[in-house]
């Protein structure tokens, strides 16, 4: 972990095509991406290359949001996920981005995840804390093998 950027890694019990599916549909994304004590409203995703997203955290506590956006660099179906992020708040300026590799295992999906650019303004410590939340979320999401309704 840098100043401002942070690494993750977390192997799931579940197949790549599950996993990628958590990422790029907008019902799904909303229940595990926020991390614990915020809620999640997308606004828009089109998880293809070149397409966009727009959505907003909301903070349960005090009920602030903060909303961001980003453009989808590079995806590859079950594979790779490369994307950038901006707030829209100007306390946090720049574009970061983030890219998410799903390598297939015997046991499931070896995943891991880069993000750069980190505002100064955030602490690479909190923003790895805040992704290690939303892996956990991840994780129950997408490992249950559930074959009802």
């Amino acid at each position: 972990m840098s100043k401002n950027s942070v690494t993750l890694h977390r192997v799931l019990k579940a197949a790549p095509e599950k996993v990628f599916k958590a990422f790029t549909e907008a019902r799904f994304m909303a229940a595990w991406f926020p991390p614990y004590g915020y809620t999640c409203t997308i606004e828009q995703m089109e998880a293809v290359t070149g397409g966009s997203y727009r959505m907003t955290f909301h903070n349960f506590t005090t009920g602030g949001s903060q909303s961001f956006s980003g453009k989808y660099l590079e995806v590859k179906p079950a594979e790779l996920i490369r994307l950038t992020d901006s707030f829209d708040d100007p306390n946090l300026p720049g574009e970061m981005t983030t890219s998410i590799k799903m390598e297939k295992l015997s046991v499931g999906t070896n995943l891991t995840i880069l993000q750069e650019g980190i505002p100064e303004a955030i602490p690479a410590e909190m923003c790895y804390l805040g992704w290690q939340e939303c892996l956990d979320k991840l994780a129950r999401l997408v490992e249950p093998e559930i074959t009802e309704g």
